[in-house]
């Protein structure tokens, strides 16, 4: 295991869609461990592999990963297919460092996907893993939380970035 470079928005893995895995071998598996030791060390509650620039449909999460307790969740090819409620909630994102964006999702959600066994998965979700599951589908899918901003806000995140690099 590794830990793996967080890529930060702008970057352009995190702005396309990411390609559906078809075999889940070797790489897939060390992938998803090198991921695993990466958002634990962050610390954060969930990562998609196109935030450590890899561009597969490729989603953990444990969100009680800060308190040391929870069960780590690995979905391969993650689908939402059904949503229920909204709640609005503060998030923030590894990829957009400094910056939290108020975001209303569905407050429940029914995720199909599949596990590193190569099984289906259905899973009903709510409240924070809900979210979780959402957040990292959104990047799987080319957005960030700042796609959610005010374009004064992304464009400021923007500027910000920018000098940093400078």
């Amino acid at each position: 295991m590794a830990l793996r470079e967080i890529l930060v928005w702008p970057d352009e893995c995190l702005k396309k869609k990411a390609e559906e895995i078809k075999d889940i071998d070797l790489h897939i598996v060390t992938l998803a461990e090198d991921m695993t030791q990466t958002m634990y060390a962050a610390p954060g509650v969930g990562l998609a592999a196109p935030q450590v620039g890899i561009s597969k449909q490729l989603i953990i999460l444990n969100p009680q990963a800060k308190t040391g307790t929870g069960n780590l969740m690995v979905i391969i090819n993650p689908r939402i297919v059904a949503g229920d409620g909204k709640d609005t909630e503060t998030e923030m994102c590894l990829s957009v460092p400094n910056v939290s964006v108020d975001i209303t999702r569905h407050s429940r959600v029914l995720v199909k996907g599949i596990d590193l066994k190569g099984k289906e998965i259905e899973l009903e979700a709510d409240g924070l893993i809900a979210r979780v599951i959402q957040h990292e589908i959104d990047h799987l899918n080319g957005r960030v939380i700042l796609n959610y901003a005010s374009s004064l806000k992304r464009s400021i995140y923007l500027k910000k970035a920018q000098k940093s690099k400078v």
